[in-house]
């Protein structure tokens, strides 16, 4: 394909980006675990209720891990008479002043899509300015 054709795909309204904010999985866990701690397993089935229906278990432990690398979260081996010892995870201090962070930023993010989306309405009532 001729870069001028990539080009003029990439401005077609199919190629238009679409999504959640970058990392967005980071804000999820710290979220889910100030709710209390819980199991990698049971992190990935409560993190489609957010919007990543698709999570991929290997990036959310490798994210858990950096995680705790960077002193957001800690985890620990608990130890079951009916199965595996499985690792749970709990936020720290740090990682709840970065929960605060995260929401504050996607307040930001949320203010400034409604103000584009309540002109795009305006615009999208006008019959002369968008054909439908």
């Amino acid at each position: 394909m001729r870069r001028g054709a990539q080009a003029a795909d990439r401005m077609s309204p199919l190629y238009a980006p679409g999504g959640l904010p970058r990392n967005y999985l980071r804000p999820c866990l710290l979220l889910l675990l100030a709710e209390g701690a819980s199991h990698g397993y049971d992190l990935l089935e409560h993190i489609a209720q957010l919007g990543l229906e698709r999570a991929d278990p290997g990036g959310l432990y490798r994210t858990l891990r950096a995680m705790e690398r960077e002193g957001l979260v800690r985890s620990w081996w608990e130890h079951s008479a009916s199965g595996p010892a499985r690792r749970t995870y709990d936020l720290t201090d740090e990682g709840l002043d970065w929960l605060h962070a995260w929401a504050g930023s996607l307040r930001e993010v949320h203010r400034h899509l409604g103000g584009y989306l309540a002109r795009y309405e305006v615009l999208e009532r006008s019959a002369s300015r968008i054909a439908p």
